[in-house]
């Protein structure tokens, strides 16, 4: 049977908000739900175990596992930059050699890193300082988390193919399945068999394999020119190219935010367990901001990776300030919500009153200032979507990383409070937040407008 090119989500035309709001809604439900049984695990172990498995969770064991993720991710965005390209371009060669060695990419380098995650993970976890009451379930749960490397790789890019094709609705599917699995074995195995953070970790591993499953089946069982075909699987070297020129430095650019995120956890570890704790539980508050930026951040990767590819190069920057304007509105009303409903999400996870004080302290100076990174997400995903994953590697590494560790360095040892360490981060979000801004008028990351074909139906 042959294959033709044709977008499950037609979003090389139509009006643009509109379109942005319907590849969105999927993506932002799915990142719900994938946040959502992360939370979960907190709320289980925090109510049943205590603090200090609620600690192990989050905190330390949090960040090193999001530095092995937002890698994935990032080299899953560069798997959806080069088939949405193809797919605008109408090469369905292109997108079908995309696909298995994005595939066979995602096997290999899962297991690399759980062979490396096993034996890395105490020493890592030393090395940030983690408390010696934290510790044993710290390790309980990360080693049990990187037996699902695997299929978190492979589910991360199987998902972004299907949303590169414009097909945001079964990966929601997917991860509403594997959600609903997790808080069914998150109760088993923590509330009824006792098996703490431990039982955590293997809920969520096992709910990682049941999400990859899905996608598996979905990728094989179609026609389309996405089709896996697993004899098929290898290393084809342009693609693998491709891939990897966007793929590594948005990968890169992820784990700036969590190596950053790793230095300062070692600084809040320094104020004891009842702030880590806070932290975890303010984190998993706060991830429900970041759940949201970053359904934009992959809505307008995509959006203008598929018409950068079809030459529709006026689109792309139209659809840039439109999901500026809509994030930003987001990020406003988040703020509001969830500043004003602090102390409600906060005692999902615990009722330690010094927890709770310290976290109220974490929300006031953080979640205020939620709308200074939306040109960060926004400008970078776009830029990304047309093929430049370098530059913003670049901003971000210098204006987030690289301030936040000259931070913990040279401001905080001469104010050593939590508010100190907090404030790193807005100030971060705004100088990042300049440069892109700068970039996105200034840069030759949109080069080829002046070629900009005739368009209807924009809005």
């Amino acid at each position: 049977m042959s294959r033709s090119v044709s977008a499950e989500n037609q979003i090389t035309q139509g009006v643009i908000w509109k379109q942005i709001l319907v590849f969105f809604f999927p993506i932002l439900f799915g990142t719900f739900f994938q946040q959502l049984y992360n939370t979960f695990d907190a709320i289980i172990v925090g109510q049943f175990v205590g603090k200090q498995a609620l600690a192990a969770v989050g905190g330390g064991t949090s960040n090193l596992v999001n530095i092995v993720v937002n890698l994935f991710t990032g080299v899953a965005a560069g798997t959806t930059v080069v088939v949405a390209q193809g797919v605008g371009a109408r090469d369905p060669e292109r997108v079908s050699k995309t696909v298995h060695t994005s595939a066979a990419m995602s096997l290999v380098g899962g297991l690399v890193f759980t062979v490396v995650g096993v034996l890395a993970a105490r020493p890592a976890l030393l090395a940030m300082g983690t408390p010696d009451d934290v510790m044993g379930y710290a390790v309980q749960y990360l080693i049990a988390y990187c037996l699902g490397m695997i299929p978190s790789f492979f589910y991360n890019v199987g998902a972004g193919i299907l949303r590169a094709v414009g097909d945001t609705k079964r990966p929601l599917y997917f991860l509403i399945v594997a959600c609903l699995v997790n808080i069914v074995l998150d109760i088993l195995f923590v509330a009824v068999m006792g098996l703490g953070a431990l039982g955590a970790g293997l809920a969520t591993m096992i709910s990682q394999w049941v999400s990859a499953a899905l996608v598996y089946i979905s990728l094989t069982g179609t026609s389309a020119i996405y089709r896996l075909d697993k004899t098929q699987l290898c290393f084809d070297k342009a693609s693998l190219s491709r891939v990897l020129q966007v793929g590594i430095p948005a990968g890169i650019q992820g784990n700036m935010y969590a190596i950053s995120n790793v230095i300062l956890q070692s600084c809040i570890n320094s104020f004891g367990t009842d702030t880590v704790a806070a932290w975890t539980s303010f984190s998993k508050v706060d991830g429900f901001f970041w759940m949201v930026s970053g359904a934009y951040g992959i809505a307008i990767t995509t959006f203008a990776g598929q018409n950068y590819g079809a030459g529709l190069y006026s689109r792309v920057r139209k659809s840039v300030h439109v999901c500026l304007a809509m994030c930003a509105g987001t990020a406003v009303a988040m703020s509001v919500l969830m500043v004003s409903c602090s102390g409600i999400f906060l005692r999902m996870f615990t009722q330690d009153a010094a927890v709770l004080e310290i976290g109220t302290v974490m929300v006031h100076h953080l979640m205020p200032y939620y709308v200074t990174f939306v040109c960060i997400e926004i400008l970078s995903g776009a830029i990304r979507g047309c093929g430049q994953a370098l530059i913003p590697m670049i901003l971000t590494g210098s204006g987030v990383c690289g301030l936040r560790i000259l931070w913990v360095f040279l401001v905080v040892p001469f104010r050593k409070e939590i508010t100190t360490v907090l404030a790193s981060y807005p100030i971060s979000w705004v100088i990042t937040s300049i440069c892109f801004v700068i970039y996105y008028k200034c840069g030759k990351w949109l080069s080829k407008e002046d070629r900009q074909p005739a368009v209807s139906a924009e809005a």
